[in-house]
């Protein structure tokens, strides 16, 4: 009889572990990449530490990253000022002067950044498809992944969660 409960506790004890362990597959850090903006700034892993991050990968030749950017806009204002942070990385083939045009004529407050070698899109699963959004936590945690224009009502609420969270 111990000799069961033994294996039973061992079983159990196995079975949490396996559990955790794949929690931990699951919760992928973001690459620690600067990212380089369009006024030239470096944003390095250290000045987004700690914070919740939207990384946004779009290009000016995309109408859904066109439509979509009001929204993006729109979350950065709601969340800003509670530890929020929003880049918006252009693709590769977008044109850096497209991209510094439109960041100003449509007056984006957040951090827009080039991707002239694609390796950023290349660290953050090989973007192939904009827009492509990541929502990171204060842990440096990809916690959701949009391909397309992301529900935001269901974002905010998402955003609202990690922001409560400690890092």
């Amino acid at each position: 009889m111990n000799q069961f409960k033994v294996m039973r506790v061992g079983r159990a004890v196995f079975m949490a572990a396996s559990v955790l362990v794949l929690a931990a597959c699951f919760s992928k850090q973001a690459p620690q990449l600067p990212f380089k903006t369009i006024t030239g700034q470096v944003i390095a892993p250290t000045d987004y530490k700690g914070q919740v991050m939207l990384v946004n990968f779009w290009a000016t030749s995309c109408t859904t990253c066109v439509k979509e950017m009001p929204g993006i806009v729109d979350t950065y204002n709601t969340f800003k000022d509670q530890g929020f942070r929003t880049v918006a990385v252009a693709m590769s083939y977008d044109r850096p002067d497209y991209v510094v045009n439109f960041a100003e004529t449509r007056k984006l407050p957040f951090d827009v950044a080039l991707d002239l070698d694609g390796s950023l899109a290349k660290a953050y699963d090989d973007v192939k498809i904009t827009p492509t959004t990541y929502l990171i936590n204060r842990k440096g945690e990809i916690i959701k992944t949009y391909v397309g224009e992301p529900e935001f009502p269901a974002l905010h609420k998402l955003i609202q969660q990690a922001l409560a969270e400690k890092s």
